[in-house]
């Protein structure tokens, strides 16, 4: 997204004001309030992003690794999703809000593609800055004036720099989850989807990236298997968190291992989310133990 985003006019006496104030209230309560939008709306970005790289499967870690056609359909894919969210109905074009035809508009870029039928009609403007881990949220009634004399072949423009300040925003440069493969080297990512099961590919994971808050989408991706939480847990010295405990090495949950993750200095896990560390100190195993995380001391890969 364009690194300078004038502030926005759109108040009282703004002639789109009242239209688009009004569809600003809507999506906000039907997304459950402006607190869930800001929570479940960059989630739900996050989710269709990396359902197109599908890193598991193609060994891709970014979105500029796609082919052209699969960054056109993630706009389609938000489309879809961000109604499923608001469950909104379709309409004559994207949607139908306040008995307003509405536009749809996903930007992975600086810019939106507004076709001719959405001109004159007021448009969700969606955009996703991967490099930045930012989102944007914004309603325009995609005026002519607004817009951009010049049209691509298909007779699409894009807000003009003077247009940026008639956008309503309910997001602006908005934190959204990071792609999480993005910050992983290629050979880690190669070394951890090599195991030939899940339990491999996890231990893997675990020991490669330690004392790094794990969400469980990353979990499923690298399991590839239905019940991909069984992988977490101890399995009659099969599982994840028994191998890695043979090295030494704790699996912990946010959700069920919080006090032992604060008493070792971790970062903080949310409950969705799973953290590894090997402790270095005979301190920090008794610590372990004490909180019921018995461990190998010292572990099977120090003996050897």
């Amino acid at each position: 997204m364009k690194k300078t985003i004038p502030d926005s006019i759109v108040e009282t006496g703004h002639p789109d004001h009242p239209l688009l104030a009004a569809l600003a209230d809507e999506i906000t309560k039907r997304a459950g309030g402006a607190e869930a939008l800001a929570t479940n709306f960059p989630a739900m970005l996050r989710h269709c992003i990396d359902d197109v790289i599908m890193t598991p499967k193609t060994g891709r870690r970014s979105y500029d690794e796609l082919e052209k056609t699969e960054k056109t359909y993630i706009g389609t894919r938000v489309e879809i999703e961000l109604r499923a969210l608001l469950n909104l109905p379709k309409g004559r074009l994207d949607t139908l809000i306040l008995g307003h035809d509405v536009d749809i508009k996903n930007t992975m870029g600086s810019n939106w593609m507004i076709p001719t039928e959405a001109v004159d009609h007021p448009c969700i403007l969606v955009a996703a800055d991967e490099a930045r881990a930012r989102c944007y949220l914004g309603l325009i009634m995609a005026r002519p004036e607004y817009l951009t004399l010049g049209q691509n072949k298909d007779a699409k423009k894009t807000v003009s720099a003077s247009g940026f300040a008639h956008i309503l925003w309910l997001l602006r440069d908005h934190l959204y989850p990071a792609n999480f493969w993005r910050g992983v080297a290629p050979e880690v990512v190669e070394r951890i989807f090599a195991g030939a099961s899940g339990n491999r590919r996890m231990a893997t994971l675990f020991r490669e990236l330690q004392q790094l808050a794990i969400t469980r989408d990353v979990v499923e991706a690298v399991a590839q298997q239905h019940d991909f939480m069984r992988r977490i847990r101890s399995d009659n010295g099969r599982g994840t968190r028994d191998l890695l405990a043979r090295e030494g090495i704790l699996l912990l949950s946010g959700h069920f291992d919080g006090p032992l993750i604060d008493a070792l200095g971790l970062p903080p896990c949310s409950a969705s989310e799973f953290v590894s560390y090997r402790p270095g100190t005979e301190a920090e195993v008794d610590i372990a133990r004490a909180h019921g995380m018995p461990l190998d001391w010292p572990p099977e890969t120090l003996l050897i």
